[in-house]
């Protein structure tokens, strides 16, 4: 059995790790989302850097059987799930816990799972970009090889240049 995963992993962290170690059980399809965005505060990475990420981490948890696909946004929820069918190979159940992609795939007759949150206060993208932006300690919020991939395509430095800077920092 397939399970599909979709995420824009901007990056890649250890509460995604913890959601593919709880779908073991299957075959599982990475989604990257957004797969079209790249260069901003909130995807800074691209497709392929975020494809480089998952396949090391994924390697560094021993997970073998596994696909990645980017797919781009096509803002109309309508048909997201529609689009997303089209162009992943095929699946037997989605596994999230957002509302919208639960409610777009059972519109169109998919079985979703919820998946564990994994201590979501810290594990999310949008901390680890600040943090990294910011200077503070990250490397331990995502797998040791996204953290080593991150240091060696300079994404600290990119994600500093991106901040979204205050008028109260000039």
């Amino acid at each position: 059995m397939r399970g599909l995963i979709i995420g824009r992993f901007q990056p890649f962290h250890k509460g995604h790790a913890e959601m593919v170690q709880s779908a073991r059980k299957y075959e599982i399809i990475l989604v990257i989302g957004s797969a079209h965005q790249s260069y901003t505060f909130e995807n800074p990475f691209t497709a392929g850097e975020r494809y480089e990420m998952i396949l090391g981490a994924m390697g560094e948890m021993g997970i073998e059987r596994f696909h990645i696909i980017p797919v781009a946004d096509i803002n109309r929820y309508c048909i997201y799930a529609k689009h997303v069918a089209e162009v992943v190979p095929s699946f037997d159940v989605v596994l999230s816990n957002n509302p919208v992609i639960r409610e777009i795939f059972e519109k169109e007759g998919y079985k979703v799972e919820d998946v564990p949150f994994y201590r979501r206060e810290e594990y999310q993208g949008r901390i680890i970009r600040e943090r990294i932006a910011k200077g503070e300690k990250w490397e331990h919020l995502v797998p040791k090889s996204v953290a080593e991939y991150i240091k060696k395509i300079d994404g600290e430095r990119r994600i500093k240049n991106l901040f979204p800077k205050r008028a109260a920092d000039f």
